[in-house]
Formats: structure tokens, sequence, C-alpha cells
């Protein structure tokens, strides 16, 4: 016994079934009834009225096949828009599953696994624009817990450290899973309705960003000491007391960025866009500001220290 799933279909079998018969029986006698006796009482001639009655019979046929073509274009129509359906059903529930398939990778203990569902999502971001702010939201997450800086915790680490590790290895090296979810974040495709990013208090010691969009971020209390971030947009970005030395921020994108109590000593800002940003009680100590655009800025209190302009 069919169940309610069924109904649809047997409904839309039985209305193009009353099509075709309309067209065959129905239609074409409305359109072009048969001569009545009395339409053929003034024609006295047999031949006449055979020949009327087979000119009325040909203007039905012509009429039955012109509403067969008709019925016929609509099943095409009707089959393009079923098959047009089951082809995004088939898509969604293929992107479904790989975003489940992903999910489980980024559970992982093993950055290997967790770097392969990175990829899978970037996959999902490309081919489905409605999931990639979701995708985003994941791969934040996943910085958030496998990188932390947790500045202010009991246990946490002193912020800013007494000096820069320029030995510890550069992030791609370290953590590529964190490296490869900062580089799919920093070029994700714009939306009109994108949502802030929230990546404070994360470690990204020595990551490589250049050219990535973080525009209108949340990247407070977060460590980007030695960060190669040439060419960034981070215009509008919250990065109070976020650690940036000897960060390479050469033609930077900086405008109206809050970097209030940020540490930048020894930082490559030649060239970079800082009009309007706020940089009050920020520690410029040695920094190199050639060429910067520091329109508005609002420098009140820095440490502007040995600063090259």
């Amino acid at each position: 016994m069919r169940g309610p799933a069924g109904w649809p279909g047997i409904l839309a079998t039985r209305v193009v079934l009353a099509l075709l018969l309309a067209s065959v029986l129905v239609f074409p006698r409305l359109l072009h009834p048969p001569l009545s006796p009395a339409q053929l009482q003034g024609v006295a001639s047999p031949d006449k009225r055979v020949e009327l009655q087979q000119a009325q019979a040909k203007l039905q046929n012509d009429a039955r096949a012109t509403l067969l073509q008709g019925v016929a274009g609509l099943l095409l129509v009707a089959g393009a828009i079923a098959t047009w359906r089951q082809v995004q059903v088939n898509r969604e529930g293929q992107i479904t599953e790989r975003f489940s398939r992903a999910i489980d990778q980024l559970g992982s203990e093993a950055p290997d696994v967790r770097l392969g569902g990175i990829f899978t999502l970037e996959r999902i971001a490309r081919d489905s624009p409605a999931d990639r702010w979701t995708v985003a939201e994941i791969l934040g997450a996943l910085i958030r817990t496998h990188a932390p800086w947790l500045v202010g915790a009991p246990d946490g680490p002193q912020h800013p450290t007494a000096t820069v590790d320029k030995q510890l290895p550069w992030l791609h090296h370290r953590a590529p899973d964190i490296q490869a979810a900062l580089a799919l974040l920093g070029h994700r495709p714009p939306s009109r309705d994108e949502l802030q990013l929230y990546l404070s208090r994360v470690d990204l010691r020595g990551a490589y960003l250049p050219g990535a969009r973080l525009a209108n971020a949340m990247i407070r209390h977060a460590n980007l000491a030695r960060a190669g971030m040439s060419r960034v947009n981070l215009e509008g970005s919250d990065l109070e007391d976020t650690d940036l030395r000897l960060a390479y921020l050469r033609h930077a994108r900086l405008a109206g960025a809050k970097l209030h109590r940020a540490h930048l000593q020894e930082a490559d800002l030649r060239s970079a866009n800082l009009v309007g940003a706020d940089l009050r009680r920020a520690n410029l100590h040695g920094a190199d500001l050639r060429g910067a655009d520091l329109r508005g800025a609002d420098l009140a209190e820095a440490d502007l220290t040995d600063v090259q302009v």
C-alpha cells in the first residue's frame, strides 16, 4: 500500500492522463464542433456535405495534434524541473554527508587528519555559498581550540612574553592544520552578510598570511609575533593588547583598526595604511613606519622610541 508520500506522483499521473484524454476526445470537439443537421440543411449536394464534414474533421485533427504537442511540451518542462529538483536534493545530500565527514575529521587528535577535514570544508565553501559562514565559524572554533593563548587565565601564558622566541618554528611547520584554517579564513570569498570573525586569545606566532582578508575581526590579546602579514586587510579589526612584535606588516591595511595597547616593537609597518587607527598606549619601540599613512591616528601615550619614519 502506498503511503502519503506517493500521492503527489499519483495525482500528477492522473492529471497528465486527464489532459491527454481531453486533448484527444474533448477539446477538439469543443473548438470545432461537428456540423449539425441544421447547419447542413441548406447544402443540397451530398458530396458537398461530405466535403464540409471532412473539413470539420480535419480542423479537429489539427487541433488535436496541436494540443498533444502542447501537452508533450508541458511534460518536457515538468520533467526538466523534476530532474533539476532531484539534482539539487542529491547535491544537498552530498554536501551534508561531506560536512559530517569533515566534522569527524576535525575532531581527530591527528593534525594530518584535521588537515583533511579543513580541505573538505574548503571545497564545501567553494561549492555552496550558503554554507560559507558556517565553515568560517567551524574553522574559527578549530583555531581557538587547538591554538589557545589563554591570556588572563590562572595558568595562562605571560603576555607579552619577555622576549620573542626567534627559534620557534613557523606556524605552517608547527601546526599545519591551524595555518591552513587561517589561510582559508583569510581568503574566503566576500559576502554581503558576513558576521565578525572571533580569533581572540589565540597563539598564531609565525603565521603566514600575506594578502589575507580579516577586516572587522576580533583578535584581542592574541599572539601574532613574527607573523608575515604583508598586504593583510585588518581594517576596522580589534587588535587590542595583541602581540605584533617583529610582525611583517608592510603595505598592511589597518585603517580604523583598534590597536590600543598593542605590542608593535620592531614591527615592519612600511607603507601601511593606519588612517584613523587607535594606537593609544601602543608600544611602537623600534618600529619601521617609513611611508606609513598615520592621518587621524590616535597616538596618545604611545611609545615611539627609536621609530623610523
